[in-house]
């Protein structure tokens, strides 16, 4: 892995090039452990609303041109000390992952498919001039944090400890440029359901072209979060209009991308009559999700229906519409799983996907595929524990 890590460095993918100490990576064997000694009281796990409550310790790990990695440490959750001029907090040059982890049914502690958000973190630190540094290594020490709040992990099937690993610039200058100094961390919060009208309950999209997520050749395929500042403007508009998502499109012919914050799919019987779930493709626009990948590698192994990541338009949706050829229609990510979908708001009409009418069995059956992995009803490599 640090081969990978130097040829990657050598080859400018990372911030300072060939310099040495930039190829090295932190180890999870020099972690520095000092622990809270005063801890908060465990929240109600059937009252969490996503993202308020914070574990009582975090993993931090500092970088520079100069020195390279530092050490990694967990220690009490505080507050940053950043300069003013900081690059993340001027231009953006910064980048998160989500993930979770699931207390199981037989009280084991849960990573699901982890390596994919390890793999999507190197990919956005390299897209963001952000230092490289050893996936092994940094997951080894995100499952060492785990362990150390393992009474975080929420004992619930309804519930599960989110993980943020973040990497962001600190150098102190207003000059655009790789910074030379870094600062990686991770921080965990007990979550409940994404949506606060629970989970699974289907939801109302806003579809309307003149706002985009993003577009060829920029970062929509990276876990940065100029990606999701930039949206919150057009989700306020998609519920002052009734809505609670945003459906983004894409150039002239109104091409569907992504569904708020998730990937989307849609089973349908297609042009030729086939019986389809389809996904839009990997172009540069989409974000690679864990949960997308999986819920196709699930239906390839199914084998029951055509599987297709290709372009799907709103003429598409509109003409399948009117010909009942629409099943399914869903949202997928990791903090929601699987989200169906009920109505669309497009050119100023309502239009209804018929997904709770139709059981919903596929997105159902995904959905109930999914838990059983990672909450431990259902033995499988996509799960790794974390002691």
């Amino acid at each position: 892995m640090m081969k990978g890590c130097q040829t990657e460095c050598l080859a400018g993918g990372c911030t300072g090039g060939a310099t040495k100490q930039v190829t090295e990576s932190f180890k999870a064997e020099d972690l520095i452990i000092t622990p809270a000694t005063t801890l908060k009281e465990k929240p109600d796990p059937n009252g969490l609303v996503f993202g308020t409550v914070f574990t009582d310790n975090m993993l931090i790990i500092e970088w520079s041109l100069a020195s390279g990695w530092e050490k990694p440490h967990i220690k009490p959750l505080e507050n940053l000390s950043l300069h003013p001029a900081s690059s993340s907090l001027h231009y953006a040059v910064e980048l998160f992952e989500g993930m979770k982890a699931y207390r199981g049914v037989d009280g084991k502690i849960r990573l699901f498919r982890p390596m994919l958000n390890m793999d999507r973190m190197a990919r956005s630190a390299k897209r963001a001039t952000l230092p490289c540094f050893d996936k092994h290594e940094l997951l080894d020490c995100i499952r060492k944090l785990v362990e150390v709040e393992t009474e975080w992990v929420p004992y619930s099937a309804a519930a599960s400890l989110y993980i943020r690993p973040t990497l962001i610039g600190i150098e102190p200058s207003l000059g655009v440029k790789k910074p030379t100094k870094a600062l990686l961390y991770v921080i965990l919060s007990p979550v409940g359901p994404y949506f606060a009208s629970g989970s699974f309950n289907p939801i109302s999209l806003w579809a309307d072209p003149k706002y985009v997520r993003a577009w060829k050749g920029g970062t929509g395929d990276c876990k940065l979060g100029g990606n999701y500042g930039s949206s919150i403007y057009a989700q306020h508009e998609a519920i002052e209009l009734g809505c609670q998502q945003v459906l983004w499109l894409y150039g002239e012919n109104h091409q569907i991308t992504e569904v708020g914050t998730m990937n989307l799919f849609l089973y349908w019987k297609n042009e030729d009559g086939e019986e389809e779930l389809a996904t839009p493709p990997l172009d540069g626009i989409i974000l690679p999700g864990v949960t997308r990948q999986s819920i196709l590698d699930l239906a390839h192994l199914w084998g029951e229906f055509k599987v297709s990541e290709r372009y799907i338009t709103m003429s598409d949706l509109t003409t399948a519409l009117e010909e009942n050829r629409v099943k399914e229609m869903f949202g997928a990510g990791t903090a929601c799983v699987v989200c169906p979908i009920s109505k669309i708001l497009y050119n100023n009409e309502n239009l209804n996907i018929p997904t709770m009418e139709n059981g919903p069995q596929l997105a159902t059956r995904f959905l109930n595929k999914l838990t059983d992995i990672q909450y431990g009803r259902e033995d499988s490599d996509w799960a790794m524990l974390v002691s």
